[in-house]
């Protein structure tokens, strides 16, 4: 059998105590008025509305319209841009394509006191206002004014349709603008005298302007390319926005919900003082039961809570940060009861094996072997279970939403989303199982079991030698 160095059992657990504080506190310095974070830590979480409050509203269009993808696709980008233009930025917008559904959720506007959501939600399913405009000039609130104000050259309802294109020969990317008949002359006119001074049209959608290309020459078959340096996400955005301006339906918003933040942050912090003070109960119970493989359980524990945490936070560079709910608070919290799961079991073998007269070496080894197949069962089907909870009640544009798509046409996606979060948390903490539960503790017991003073029977649950 290879046996673990001494040391092994301290590198661990210094490491699972600092990745424990910086997880917790993160690492960011002070100069002045500025503040510079280098790790994120418990205090960078992201809270989802059922916590810091907010709404959560289901959008279809009305009875007996069967929106298209692409129109589907454009209502989902001014409800966008309206949310930039309400200050929120923090909000979620997906499509349950299938059953015409659009999914909002956005919290309560920071430090708003009479925020109507109401009159927010109606704001949102309006039909949206294009204009083609001459000129660019603005106001201070950005709005339009002077000579782009009075001289509107076409509306939405003079749009057919707008799509993305790739040009192979120059590399780039753009958007292609059909119009209908009743725009093309009124363009025409526009463009011929613009041309001439190497003019200006904006594109506004409400009150914002979202592009302003330059007139290069007249068109007057109404039919146009906007060029310019287009990422191919910009070029789609840009063709949705133009699309949703040329709507022929307001949005009918199907049911809301709103949550009180005093109610959400009350909520939290009961859940959090619940999971710190089973943690400490479920810590002390496996250091009084299982002795010196309880002080190993209580530091893989501590592992798995902290990269829980870092998972959540945005404290690897790798994997953003994630917005967390009250049952995402409550995937934690399972997570870490599948992992004392596995420490019982495991630990529990262990014990019967030394009791049955096994060397302290063979004990280690076949308890951990034997408990395994029992912890992957039970950790593999909640995983499976967390995978298809993060595909159905998810983002139908996510890794798993698109993996499980033909279940949405089955219950259609969840408005439901705080679901989406308890998956997640759920997912990392099962898989934080094989890591801190089996690979680290089993490292940290084998390495304790090398000192001649921790090699005794009854520190790994045996009688004690009188």
């Amino acid at each position: 059998m290879k046996r673990v160095p001494r040391p092994v059992f301290f590198i661990i657990s210094i490491f699972i105590v600092i990745l424990t504080l910086l997880s917790l506190f993160g690492f960011k310095t002070t100069y002045g008025d500025k503040e510079t974070v280098y790790i994120k830590g418990g205090n960078d979480i992201r809270w989802g509305i059922d916590i810091r409050g907010g709404v959560d509203v289901t959008f279809t269009p009305p009875e007996g319209v069967e929106a298209t993808e692409a129109q589907m696709d454009a209502a989902k980008e001014v409800i966008n841009s309206r949310l930039v233009s309400l200050n929120i930025t923090d909000s979620e917008v997906y499509v349950d394509y299938s059953h015409y559904r659009i999914i909002v959720r956005f919290p309560w506007k920071e430090g708003e006191t009479d925020f109507d959501p109401q009159a927010a939600i109606e704001e949102l399913g309006d039909t949206a206002v294009l204009t083609f405009r001459e000129g660019k000039e603005t106001d201070d609130t950005g709005a339009p004014s002077g000579v782009t104000a009075e001289n509107i050259i076409i509306d939405g309802e003079d749009v057919s349709e707008a799509y993305p294109y790739y040009d192979q020969e120059n590399n780039t990317y753009g958007v292609s603008l059909t119009l209908n008949e009743s725009g093309r002359q009124a363009f025409a006119d526009a463009t011929t005298r613009l041309a001439q001074e190497n003019g200006v049209i904006s594109i506004w959608l409400d009150n914002e302007m979202i592009s302003y290309p330059s007139v290069n020459s007249a068109i007057t078959d109404g039919r146009c390319s906007i060029t310019g340096n287009f990422t191919a996400e910009e070029a789609t955005s840009l063709a949705n926005k133009i699309n949703s301006g040329a709507l022929p339906f307001n949005l009918i918003a199907e049911n809301y919900s709103t949550i009180n933040p005093t109610l959400g942050l009350g909520a939290r912090d009961v859940m959090i003082m619940a999971g710190a003070i089973a943690f400490v109960l479920i810590c002390i119970y496996m250091l009084i039961f299982f002795r010196l493989p309880g002080v190993v359980a209580v530091f893989a524990l501590m592992g798995q809570v902290a990269v829980s945490i870092a998972a959540i936070s945005g404290f690897f560079g790798f994997v953003p940060s994630f917005t967390l709910t009250l049952p995402g608070i409550a995937g934690v919290i399972l997570g870490i009861g599948m992992g004392v799961d596995a420490n019982v079991i495991t630990f529990t073998r262990i014990k019967e094996e030394v009791c049955g007269g096994k060397s302290i070496d063979g004990a280690i080894s076949l308890g951990y072997e034997r408990a395994f197949s029992a912890i992957l069962d039970g950790n593999l089907t909640t995983i499976i279970v967390a995978i298809i909870l993060m595909g159905s009640f998810g983002p139908t544009d996510s890794f798993f939403g698109k993996l499980l798509s033909p279940l949405f046409f089955v219950f259609g996606a969840s408005t439901a989303g705080t679901i989406y979060s308890f998956g997640y948390t759920l997912l990392v903490g099962c898989i934080l199982n094989f890591v801190f539960g089996v690979t680290a503790s089993r490292l940290m017991l084998k390495s304790l079991s090398r000192f001649k003073c921790l090699r005794k029977p009854y520190l790994y649950g045996g009688v004690k030698q009188k």
